[in-house]
C-alpha cells in the first residue's frame, strides 16, 4: 500500500520566486502538513514564453503571472498534488500526472508514462521507491542539465542529500536503485528537490555521495 495519505495544500504562501538557472524558477514554504519542514516547487519557462508549474505550492499568483503565460501543471507523484487543483481553476490550465498515481483528489487532464515528453520540454523517467508512480523530470536548459527528483532525496543546505527513512517509503531499496539509474542514464548538473535547496552545480557528485553515505541501506544492490 502507498505510504502517503491525502493532504490538502500547505497554509503558508511563498512571497517570492528565484531563478536558479536560466528559465527555471523556484519557491519554497514551511509545510505545516509535514511538521513545518521545507517544501519546494518549480516553474519552467520555455523558449516561447510559456510556463509549466512543477508540484506547485501556494504563492502569490501575481508572481507566477510575471513569469509568462502559464500553460500546464505537472505532478511528479500523487502525493505532490499540493496546489494543483486550485491553480488549474485559477489559471485555466491542464494538470499532468503519472499514470497510476495514488490519492489524487481530482482527475488529471492527462496521464504520462516513462519516456513521455511534457510541456516545457520536460522528459519523464520513472523512479519508483517512495511509491511506484514516482517520476524524475529532466530537461536541457543549455548549458544546464536539470533534474527534478521528487521525493527520492531531501537536501539541507550545504549538506549531502539524504534518503527519507525507509519506514515512510514503499520500497526503500528501489529508491536507491532509482538514484543509481538517474546517474547511469540522465545528464545531470542541477538537481531540484521537492524538499530542500536545489544544487546548482555538479549535482551528479551530490547524488553519488548520497549513495556512498547512506547508513540505512549501505549495501543497496546495483540495478
Amino acid at each position: 500500500m502507498p505510504s502517503f495519505v491525502r493532504m490538502s495544500e500547505p497554509k503558508a504562501q511563498a512571497k517570492k520566486t528565484d531563478e536558479i538557472v536560466p528559465g527555471v524558477h523556484h519557491w519554497t514554504v514551511a509545510d505545516d502538513r509535514l511538521g513545518g519542514i521545507r517544501s519546494d516547487a518549480y516553474a519552467v519557462v520555455d523558449e516561447d514564453g510559456t510556463v509549466t508549474l512543477i508540484d506547485p505550492l501556494p504563492i502569490d499568483e501575481k508572481l507566477l503571472r510575471k513569469l509568462g503565460d502559464i500553460n500546464a501543471i505537472v505532478l511528479t507523484a500523487g502525493n505532490h498534488q499540493r496546489s494543483a487543483w486550485r491553480m488549474r481553476k485559477l489559471f485555466g490550465v491542464p494538470v499532468w500526472a503519472p499514470e497510476g498515481a495514488q490519492g489524487l483528489e481530482e482527475k488529471p487532464d492527462f496521464e504520462y508514462v516513462n519516456g513521455s515528453t511534457l510541456p516545457g520540454g520536460l522528459n519523464t523517467f520513472q523512479t519508483p521507491g517512495p511509491t511506484e508512480a514516482m517520476y524524475t523530470l529532466w530537461l536541457q536548459k543549455s548549458p544546464h542539465a536539470v533534474v527534478f527528483i521528487s521525493d527520492l532525496l531531501s537536501h539541507e543546505a550545504r549538506r549531502t542529500p539524504t534518503f527519507v527513512p525507509g519506514e515512510y517509503q514503499d520500497e526503500p531499496l528501489r529508491t536507491r536503485t532509482s538514484i543509481q539509474r538517474i546517474l547511469d542514464h540522465l545528464p545531470i548538473q542541477t538537481v531540484c528537490f521537492a524538499h530542500g535547496a536545489p544544487i546548482l552545480k555538479d549535482g551528479a557528485s551530490a547524488l553519488r555521495k548520497a549513495l556512498e553515505q547512506d547508513d540505512e541501506f549501505p549495501h543497496a544492490p546495483a540495478p
